[in-house]
């Protein structure tokens, strides 16, 4: 299945639209951010290497905390029944071979599960379900030792809890000290079910720390919600990537972006706010939900959406235009948000007006990751704010 469709606005232009686990519309529209690597990678700072741990060894590593399951990063919800479970608990026990786990190594000799992590944190619950804190898996559906049903691991005979224990389980580690625009590019080519990771997803996994959750907890408020009519699928994290982008650009204004590399400058800001004191993230917190708000009254439904003449119909949100829209209201008073909420249908005019013009529909909707064209994306939308304020 492809990662986007298509959606026809009215006004005949195609709008390909991020899709979510299920196949479904995410709410989000695809975008093309245009990256490429300008300086080869060095192989000698690529080592990759093979291991074969034993099941018991890797929950070991779970219990010490030297193994990093991110536990909020679960794909593919609802597909992971308790039946799927216990199918892959009987593959262990017949002896099937499975997939290889992905995960790269951190100083302190953590490794970050990339891919597996649905996987691992099945035979854990299984074998030792206090070691990630969920309840006891109880085997049930099984295809083939249906003498188990209704097992816990405790339950099963001496010989299978060894043979489970005792299971070597292929992970493809990538060493610490390999740089980690490598990393990425490396778990970007990784396939999990046939379907890549997305690049929110990979940050999650291999940037550990309060960014984590602190994104979370943005793209959890009532005004992130509210301001995106809930429309934001968070399946595959683009409303935490929207939230990052947000204080990316808080963090380091526009202007000094100028590396090409719009995904460094995301992984870079997860780095800085997990850096952050609790005062300053709260600072954040407070300016991001007084963005929502003003984005909400002056926009209306149609906040961080493209806009077309001759129709309401919403198109899927834009992350260009959250990014912009939310960080140029971020710092505006509280009365300048009043005067622009009363003279919503001036900016509406303003901002359809910028919709007719091909250099700024480019910059959010093309090669987004382009210096110029997040430049132009901020200066134009300031303009927008500021001609309406100037007019009094």
């Amino acid at each position: 299945m492809s990662d986007r469709l298509f959606e026809i606005e009215e006004a005949g232009a195609p709008i390909s639209v991020e899709l979510d686990d299920g196949g479904k519309s995410s709410g989000v529209e695809y975008e093309d951010i245009g990256e490429r690597i300008d300086v080869p990678f060095d192989p000698e700072k690529i080592e990759v290497q093979t291991r074969t741990p034993t099941v018991g060894l890797l929950i070991k590593r779970i219990k010490r905390g030297t193994i990093d399951l991110a536990p909020d990063f679960q794909r593919r919800p609802g597909i992971w029944t308790e039946r799927a479970q216990s199918r892959l608990i009987e593959s262990l026990l017949l002896r099937i071979t499975l997939p290889t786990l992905y995960a790269a190594e951190a100083e302190n000799d953590t490794w970050a599960i990339v891919d597996g992590v649905q996987r691992l944190s099945t035979i854990a619950r299984f074998v030792d379900p206090e070691s990630i804190g969920e309840p006891p898996l109880r085997l049930t559906g099984m295809e083939y030792l249906t003498e188990f049903d209704g097992c816990l691991f405790s339950d099963l005979p001496d010989r299978l809890q060894i043979r489970i224990e005792e299971t070597e389980l292929v992970v493809l580690l990538i060493r610490f000290g390999t740089p980690e625009e490598v990393k990425f590019n490396i778990f970007a080519r990784i396939n999990t079910g046939g379907r890549p990771l997305t690049r929110q997803e990979l940050r999650h996994a291999l940037i550990p720390g309060r960014s984590r959750t602190f994104l979370q907890e943005l793209a959890a408020t009532e005004g992130f919600r509210s301001a995106t009519t809930g429309s934001v699928s968070p399946e595959r994290m683009s409303d935490r990537e929207m939230c990052l982008r947000f204080l990316s650009f808080m963090l380091d204004p526009p202007a000094s972006y100028s590396s090409q590399d719009f995904d460094g400058l995301l992984r870079a800001s997860m780095h800085k706010i997990n850096s952050l004191p609790e005062p300053a993230l709260a600072e954040l917190k407070e300016k991001f939900l007084h963005s929502m708000e003003a984005a909400q009254r002056i926009f209306g439904p149609h906040a961080f959406r493209k806009r077309f003449p001759g129709t309401d119909r919403r198109s899927p949100v834009n992350k260009a235009l959250f990014e912009v829209t939310s960080v140029n209201l971020a710092n505006r008073t509280a009365a300048e948000v009043d005067h622009l909420a009363d003279h919503a249908l001036d900016i509406e005019e303003k901002f359809m007006a910028l919709m007719d013009d091909p250099g700024f529909v480019n910059s959010i909707s093309s090669g987004t990751g382009d210096v110029a064209k997040v430049r132009l994306r901020f200066l134009r939308m300031d303009q927008i704010f500021r001609e309406v304020l100037d007019a009094g």
